[in-house]
């Protein structure tokens, strides 16, 4: 029987990555052959996420940890569980995972220790945990920071930060050295999202203005009118790059400098205490608009039927998650859509039937 090129094999599972593949058909290639097996194992732990994480998998995550871990664990009185792998595996499956999240190393840790008032323990079994992936993981894309641990100061820790691509990082958990030694360490993030910060941290700028090519800004938090505008600068900074702008508020932020985001696909404000805001926002165009998400409370369609307007007709989706039904002027938003708007595949707004008569 022919067998299938090695170079097409790698192909054909290269385009798996892309769509949407079966896992038990991929596990089911494991079974053919040693070189089909060495090609489907990368691809199965390139993805795997808190939702999959078990004892098993756990045992297996373990059984990776240096000697040198695993004595301090022991010596600390921290039992591994037993049936954690005695030989090394065949495959160095650390090496292969992609994407690190803080609630994989909660659930480790918990299935580890059954006693959550260990808290030395369980800070001890995170840093070595933490360090194995940091030092393990050869092609790491994707970090969800939401620990205490010094990452940056871990063995291989420049390595590992200078190949994220998405960095999602929980700043109540990181003061303002980590963000400066980050700037200097990660400089190539497509995606940054930054949550919960409610206090100053002028190294945050340092951390946006440092990435070459941010294509994606998550703000998950409200800022105050200082850090708001220092924000408002960096966005004008990053402004070639961005094309998609996540804002939990832009209550603070310079709307002028939003203008700047000439390349903007995509723009998501969540919430807002002024309706002067989206009045003002209103004012300035956003030519290449595919995605527009808005909740907050609207008093009138209007000013979002502008922004509408003001497109080049590439509006795929609109979210308006309107707190307030009696808001006005909904027959023009829905005019501004069915006249501007001819590739829509999703809208998502509050309509009452009286309103789709402006459609016709």
């Amino acid at each position: 029987m022919e067998q299938i090129n090695l170079d097409c094999l790698i192909l054909i599972f290269n385009i798996f990555e892309l769509i949407e593949y079966d896992n038990k058909s991929l596990h089911s290639c494991l079974l053919v052959n040693k070189k089909w097996c060495n090609i489907v194992v990368p691809i199965l732990w390139e993805r795997y996420y808190p939702s999959k994480i078990n004892e098993k998998l756990c045992n297996v995550i373990l059984s990776f940890l240096p000697s040198s871990s695993k004595k301090l664990l022991s010596d600390n009185n921290i039992k591994l569980p037993s049936s954690t792998l005695s030989k090394f595996p065949l495959f160095n499956y650390i090496s292969f995972c992609r994407y690190i999240c803080s609630y994989n190393i909660y659930k480790i840790i918990s299935i580890v220790l059954k006693n959550p008032n260990n808290d030395h323990g369980r800070k001890l079994l995170e840093q070595e945990i933490y360090k194995l992936f940091i030092s393990q993981c050869k092609n790491v894309k994707y970090l969800f920071w939401q620990t205490r641990q010094p990452l940056t100061l871990f063995p291989r820790a420049s390595i590992f930060f200078s190949q994220l691509h998405h960095l999602c990082i929980d700043i109540d958990y990181v003061n303002s050295d980590v963000l400066y030694e980050l700037a200097h360490i990660c400089k190539f993030l497509n995606s940054l999202s930054i949550r919960s910060f409610s206090h100053n941290l002028s190294e945050l700028i340092y951390l946006i203005d440092a990435q070459r090519n941010l294509k994606e800004l998550i703000l998950d938090a409200v800022v105050d009118e200082k850090i708001g505008k220092e924000l408002s600068k960096a966005l004008v900074r990053n402004g070639t790059t961005i094309n998609i702008l996540c804002l939990n508020s832009i209550d603070n932020i310079v709307l002028s400098s939003l203008t700047k985001l000439v390349n903007l696909k995509e723009l998501s404000i969540y919430c807002w205490k002024n309706n002067k805001k989206i009045q003002h926002l209103a004012i300035y165009g956003f030519p290449n608009l595919q995605r527009l998400k808005l909740y907050g409370h609207l008093s009138s369609f209007k000013e979002i039927s502008l922004l509408i307007e003001k497109t080049i007709g590439n509006i795929s989706d609109i979210y308006i998650g309107n707190i307030n039904k009696t808001a006005k002027e909904t027959g023009i938003l829905i005019k501004a859509i069915a006249n501007n708007c001819p590739k829509i595949n999703c809208l998502y707004t509050y309509i009452e039937p009286k309103d789709f008569i402006h459609a016709l």
